[in-house]
């Protein structure tokens, strides 16, 4: 085995100099072979140094993991101080991985130690002489561009998972269809096709990137999602090029039921007699999270007698939201502060005249009490005039991707130089955003 391994590296040897006199041993030709790329790793050229990869532990700090290197403490303050409005050091997670580059045989010098923020973001520490420098990086991150459909069975979340999804797929369609699809209400039969960029770390699955189209039967409907970038935003919108987010949420939490619904002839659970009930209990479990359905202002939160805990907030277009029996309020919540649509605001409770955990949502235009369940809620600014004929083009592309019938070179793959005109070519744009 000896003699045949030193036989290849002579062949190879005679073979490089035979090349390199027929070229004349030029310099250029030295100077090539100097510059062949070299693998790394988070940027570094490795095969000089030795590498010891391990994960903080409980309690451990940045310090701790320098120290097992035999970098002292006043090195690692240092270390701190030129962290200073790149990294904070009191961030660093048990378990998280880090690694090593040791140089020297006999006794090993840290040069470099990298630290995983996440999956994809990396902080490099460099110790060469008394020069400290310390920057970031991100791995590569791979796409894969795939369609997939499932019938609901049970819950999206089930539904994704059982079908070897990405699980923050589910949470992605979500908020897509958060004001057209209520996800509390699904039903057996529900469905979605969708096509996304699944993304990689090296070999490691770690979810879904853009979504570029979509289509989620829901109750005997179809709903579709054309993604188009609009003042300067990248938003989803319906085949008509009406935005998908609307002046309302759907529902205000994750709800198990409707426990009541609107009505102005209930008979009271604990009063026993029949009065209005001018609004939607939707039963949840104690302290789960309560959103406003639409921007605003806070214009009451306090006592209000059977409604217990409650807040009131002012929308745009002369509606008022109410929000009863809570538990407890958000931080931050008060009388006059502005929330935002999703925003949590509190929590479900039994406070006041209740029968158990829930919430009473109450939806007013003006004085007038509007059932939420049948209430209209307009759309966003859709599609203006001036993008029509763009849209249009992403939108034919987008549809015939989902049914299976674009050739792959007509796929949209970015969406910042659409064209106005459907017959002008596509050009590709690699820096184009998430």
């Amino acid at each position: 085995m000896g003699t045949g391994r030193n036989l290849s590296k002579w062949i190879v040897a005679g073979l490089t100099t035979l090349l390199m006199g027929a070229c004349g041993r030029s310099g250029a030709d030295d100077e090539a072979a100097e510059e062949m790329e070299k693998p790394t790793l988070y940027g570094i050229e490795y095969e000089n140094y030795t590498l010891a990869e391990g994960e903080i532990g409980r309690g451990q700090t940045l310090g701790g993991v320098f120290g097992e290197f035999g970098i002292g403490a006043g090195t690692v303050d240092q270390i701190c101080r030129a962290c200073e409005g790149i990294f904070d050091v009191r961030t660093v997670r048990a378990g998280n991985r880090y690694t090593a580059f040791l140089e020297g045989d006999s006794v090993r010098k840290l040069t470099h130690l990298v630290y995983e923020k996440s999956l994809t973001d990396y902080v490099v520490f460099t110790l060469e002489g008394d020069s400290i420098v310390v920057s970031e990086g991100q791995k590569e991150i791979r796409k894969e561009r795939l369609i997939a459909d499932a019938v609901i069975s049970s819950s999206l979340w089930n539904c994704v998972v059982d079908s070897g999804l990405p699980p923050a797929l589910a949470v992605e369609l979500e908020e897509i269809y958060a004001w057209s699809v209520d996800f509390f209400g699904i039903q057996k039969g529900d469905g979605f096709r969708v096509i996304f960029d699944q993304q990689y770390v090296d070999t490691l699955r770690i979810g879904p990137g853009r979504i570029w189209g979509a289509i989620f039967h829901h109750a005997g409907k179809d709903y579709y999602a054309i993604p188009f970038k609009q003042n300067g935003k990248i938003t989803y919108w319906d085949e008509n090029g009406n935005s998908l987010r609307k002046n309302l949420l759907k529902a205000p939490l994750k709800y198990t039921r409707i426990s009541s619904r609107f009505t102005h002839s209930r008979l009271h659970p604990i009063y026993r007699v029949y009065r209005p009930h001018t609004g939607v209990d939707y039963a949840a479990p104690s302290g789960t999270p309560v959103y406003a359905v639409a921007d605003g202002v806070i214009t009451f939160k306090g006592w209000s007698g059977g409604g217990g805990n409650t807040i009131k907030i002012k929308h745009a277009r002369n509606l008022t939201t109410g929000y009863m029996h809570l538990r407890g309020y958000a931080k931050g919540i008060s009388v006059g502060s502005h929330v935002s649509q999703g925003q949590v605001i509190g929590y479900v409770g039994s406070t006041g005249a209740s029968t158990g955990p829930h919430l009473d949502f109450r939806l007013w235009r003006g004085n007038t009490p509007i059932d939420p369940l049948k209430a209209p809620s307009e759309p966003a600014e859709p599609i203006s005039a001036e993008n029509r004929a763009a849209f249009d083009f992403v939108k034919e592309r987008i549809i015939a991707e989902l049914e299976g019938t674009l050739p792959a070179e007509e796929r949209i793959v970015q969406l910042d130089s659409i064209p106005a005109q459907p017959n002008q070519p596509l050009v590709a744009d690699a820096s184009a955003e998430r």
